[in-house]
């Protein structure tokens, strides 16, 4: 079977054929796209045939969702350029999510074997149970509800070593976070734009999306951060003094 990288030497084994089938698209337009400078090169294996990995499919399924968002491919281009050249593909993916949440829903109904396509993966009954659990994904007698702007991230979580609980109580908390932040970003445009025509406000929506979308991630990341760091310095802290405590013990005893 055929895996994004290499067990051994962590290098993308995905031919362009099987990058274009895991993203929905025609192999032409995976070529678009890298002509384009919106695809970093692939890895040139034996034969100088090219291999590509999980970044080059999640930057796929970003460019789709801005895509989907009535972006044009200028527009694309200049929101490819400012992202990290060293994104990691689960950072990608966090973009695409923020993105989607722009768009109203769109939920589709999908076989279980166009499912898994979407997938990129196959899923198997405890897989499907937790996508339900995540509210991604709801069954529809033989078929099923999917909710297509999360899937790819939920399907991501599926390898997450946490408990089904904790994800949904995260998913929850950021939920209601990113509804507040919405609320008061939208009581401070709505008096920029009280005046203006519709096109004006178009315009500015279409310019503001995706410096709001990089701020959010920028402050949430580095704030995620901070607070890792916090977290394991009180740990380190505690550590030491139960170590000291237990030392204090025994010259006592």
């Amino acid at each position: 079977m055929t895996t994004d990288t290499d067990r051994d030497t962590g290098e993308p084994t995905l031919t362009i054929d099987e990058l274009a089938a895991r993203a929905g698209m025609t192999v032409r337009t995976v070529r678009f796209y890298g002509t384009k400078g919106l695809l970093p090169p692939p890895v040139l294996g034996p034969r100088r045939v090219g291999h590509y990995g999980q970044q080059h499919l999640a930057r796929l399924a970003l460019i789709e969702e801005l895509q989907h968002q009535g972006m044009t491919l200028a527009a694309i281009e200049r929101y490819m350029e400012q992202l990290p050249a060293d994104l990691s593909h689960h950072d990608l993916a966090i973009h695409r999510a923020v993105v989607a949440s722009w768009a109203p829903d769109t939920v589709e109904t999908l076989t279980a074997e166009e499912l898994g396509r979407r997938a990129g993966r196959p899923l198997g009954e405890d897989d499907v149970e937790r996508l339900a659990a995540m509210g991604v994904v709801r069954p529809d007698g033989d078929a099923f509800r999917v909710d297509s702007g999360l899937l790819r991230l939920a399907v991501q979580l599926l390898d997450v070593p946490l408990s089904e609980a904790v994800i949904l109580a995260s998913r929850q908390v950021l939920i209601e976070h990113s509804r507040a932040a919405a609320h008061e970003l939208s009581q401070l445009f709505r008096g920029e734009v009280l005046e203006r025509d519709e096109e004006d406000v178009k315009s500015l929506s279409a310019y503001m999306q995706p410096l709001v979308v990089q701020a959010l991630l920028t402050t949430f990341q580095r704030s995620l951060k901070e607070e890792v760091h916090q977290w394991l310095a009180d740990a380190h802290t505690e550590s030491r003094g139960d170590t000291r405590t237990g030392s204090q013990e025994g010259r006592s005893a």
